[in-house]
């Protein structure tokens, strides 16, 4: 008989083992851990080296975050000053290229500046260095920004109210019965990707406008229990034809490659409506377009485009019922904090031995 190992008692396992592995010297560990003894911080500075322009408020936030550690931020202003200083570094800010890695022998963990990770190098990719992203970080604005182009398109507000605002005139459109504006409340939601803006998004949604939530995603995530579906992608091709609101949230791998297609498009209630909220390379425009302008579906709100700024002749801009925000659904002056927040706990994790948060699987690509 095979004893059962649970999965906590493996944490367990593997925490001795990563903190006795780090004992030798500071290492980025990996695993999420329930236990974990304080790793005494390595007596060298820990040297972290970024062409970020962090201001001096942020430096001293990163630095106060790891007390029992110095650590030295080495800000480039050039690529000269990049060239000098990463031989010198433990951590990079930022990201590496191929030409980098000969340069970055002493490099164990990067913190990349955004959360999409698709354009790491491929030599970075297959190299040892641990890498972080800012997974969720950016969810709070651009799952705000999600209700709020849903709402331009239920409401009639980008189709039939702005128009006539730059007219300088106000008329209803549609009667009380009409279909011209359309409710929320009950109606569904799918999720390609339940990461932090599918997951985010959905919330809003559901506590906000009551809407019923199905998802799909990749990794085995637990479903909370105010989410009807969350499958693996396979249920993508049977979930599509369910929902009232389709939304892209996945990241950007040659699995998700324009994922959202003809043939999707064609599945879809010509009552539903597209949101696309990730990466513009998860869909095909172009199908996209005959969607839209030959009446498959009711609308779409694109926060992302395949091409960024889409050409000033691109057909998407001769169709009324797309309302679109230039891939800036996530800036605020409140994302940064968050990102210097984040940043700072991941120092002071590498610093004391604990687990990094956002650990990313370069293989995966997420």
């Amino acid at each position: 008989m095979i004893d059962s190992v649970s999965r906590r008692s493996f944490l367990s396992t593997t925490t001795a083992a990563s903190t006795a592995a780090a004992a030798a010297g500071r290492e980025p560990v990996v695993v999420p851990t329930l236990q974990m003894s304080a790793l005494q911080a390595a007596s060298d500075p820990l040297v972290v080296v970024t062409r970020y322009q962090f201001t001096p408020e942020e430096v001293k936030q990163i630095q106060a975050a790891a007390p029992r550690a110095k650590v030295d931020i080495r800000i480039c202003q050039t690529a000269e000053e990049w060239t000098k200083q990463l031989p010198n570094a433990e951590v990079v800010y930022g990201g590496l290229s191929a030409k980098d890695l000969p340069l970055a022998s002493k490099v164990k963990w990067v913190q990349a500046g955004g959360a999409g990770v698709e354009g790491m190098d491929p030599a970075f990719r297959d190299s040892n260095i641990v890498m972080t992203n800012y997974a969720r970080t950016f969810a709070y604005g651009i799952s705000e920004t999600a209700m709020g182009l849903l709402l331009c398109l239920t409401r009639g507000i980008s189709k039939y109210y702005i128009p006539q605002f730059y007219k300088r005139t106000m008329k209803p459109v549609g009667t009380v019965k009409s279909d011209h504006h359309t409710e929320l409340g009950g109606r569904l939601m799918g999720l390609a990707g339940f990461g932090g803006i599918g997951s985010m998004t959905a919330r809003r949604a559901h506590f906000g406008f009551d809407m019923r939530i199905v998802a799909t995603d990749a990794r085995p995530l637990p479903k909370p229990e105010w989410v009807e579906e969350l499958r693996e992608p396979g249920w993508f091709m049977e979930m599509v034809p369910q929902v009232d609101v389709l939304v892209a949230a996945a990241p950007h791998t040659p699995q998700t490659d324009r994922m959202f297609n003809e043939k999707v498009f064609r599945s879809m209630k010509k009552t539903a409506y597209f949101l696309a909220l990730s990466r513009g390379n998860l869909y095909d425009d172009k199908a996209l377009v005959r969607a839209l302008q030959e009446g498959w579906i009711a609308g779409a709100g694109l926060d992302v485009t395949p091409v960024e700024p889409p050409p000033s002749d691109h057909p998407i801009f001769d169709c009324p019922n797309v309302v679109m925000s230039a891939h800036t659904s996530g800036w605020s002056p409140d994302r940064q904090v968050r990102l210097i927040a984040v940043f700072a706990d991941n120092v002071r994790r590498y610093t004391e031995g604990l687990p990094l948060v956002n650990v990313v699987d370069k293989k995966a690509g997420y």
